[in-house]
């Protein structure tokens, strides 16, 4: 390898993945083989970043002042001179068993710094997911109750606007609001949750609030356009006619069947709640993932880079993965459905 690899958002680093997220039910083993599938592709990409760089690393780390013997000595520590399939095979060959290498700076272990920086974006995105979870079902619910009402024009209006705003101007709005003018909640920082839990979502509550909007907004929509179409269906409507409230209708036979497109857009949020995260964790100073790939970007660190972005894409096929478990207890009879090849 020679060069280092630009920085690129977590979910733009992903982007393809996401676009890969289920949206029919598959079989747990098509959903395994595609998630191996998608890996090895992105580890080929996540490798190849670096070779395409004109940067050369062994003469970033030495300085300036470094001889063309030094270079090549330390190219050779780094085991830069081999082909660049060689390289691929002992990095993956590594990566596989969780040792990422180590830091050309710090010579500390990737694996040690990507863990002690990854429960901060995971603890972030999953009380995003659950703000995002809770916000948009109440909302979905709420507009789809009363199709064409007041309720429904105004949590459709919400969620036109939401959807436009970027996750840095709904941060920016928060502090303002929240953090400077009533000052309820903290502007920045961080305080890990085993250290202290009250503290922590204290510290947590902003940035999970400003990464979860532009995803609740996207669950509500999907959400109330499933509800009013189920809700039309035939038995649904021969439910109410035996005497049943739209209510119970709603939560007891619709919701299960019309939740499918919302769970899918839930998964989908995963690499764009990483990608936010990279200009959301500068705004409110916090020491997550992003952070260490820029910092790793500015120095030619190519291992740290290389070692973000492997887990990020990890990160997002255990979300998809995890929606496609959803769709699947959702929607049983998938699990039977004959694959295309086998179809008559």
């Amino acid at each position: 390898m020679s060069g280092a690899a630009l920085p690129v958002p977590a979910g733009r680093a992903a982007g393809w993945v996401a676009r890969r997220a289920v949206r029919t039910p598959r079989s747990a083993g098509r959903v395994l083989a595609s998630a191996v599938t998608v890996f090895l592709l992105s580890s080929v990409l996540t490798f190849g970043l670096g070779a395409v760089s004109d940067a050369n690393p062994a003469a970033a780390v030495l300085g300036e002042t470094a001889t063309p013997a030094d270079i090549a000595r330390l190219d050779h520590e780094f085991g830069l001179d081999r082909p660049l399939w060689a390289q691929f095979g002992s990095w993956l060959g590594h990566a596989v068993q969780g040792d990422l290498g180590r830091s050309w700076f710090t010579t500390l272990p990737v694996t040690d710094s990507i863990t002690a920086a990854l429960p901060v974006d995971l603890s972030m995105a999953g009380l995003a997911l659950l703000f995002a979870v809770l916000l948009g079902s109440a909302a979905g619910i709420a507009a789809a109750l009363r199709p064409g009402g007041r309720l429904d024009r105004v949590v459709t209006a919400l969620c036109t606007l939401l959807g436009t705003l970027p996750a840095f101007v709904v941060a920016i709005g928060l502090i303002t609001l929240v953090a400077v003018q009533l000052r309820l909640l903290p502007s920045g920082g961080y305080v890990p949750l085993d250290q202290d839990p009250a503290e922590w979502l204290r510290y947590a509550l902003l940035p999970a609030l400003a990464l979860s909007l532009d995803a609740a907004a996207g669950i509500a929509r999907q959400l109330r356009t499933s509800l009013v179409g189920a809700l039309r269906e035939n038995y649904a409507t021969g439910a109410v006619m035996r005497g049943l409230s739209r209510r119970r209708v709603l939560f007891g036979h619709v919701l299960r069947n019309a939740a499918g497109p919302a769970v899918t857009v839930l998964g989908m949020s995963v690499p764009m709640l990483i990608g936010g995260a990279v200009v959301t964790e500068r705004i409110f100073n916090l020491p997550g993932i992003a952070q260490l790939s820029l910092r790793a970007a500015e120095q030619h660190d190519v291992p740290v880079i290389q070692g973000t972005l492997l887990v990020t894409v990890a990160v997002v096929l255990v979300a998809n993965l995890a929606v496609d478990a959803g769709l699947l207890a959702l929607n049983p009879a998938a699990r039977r459905a004959p694959s295309p090849a086998g179809a008559r």
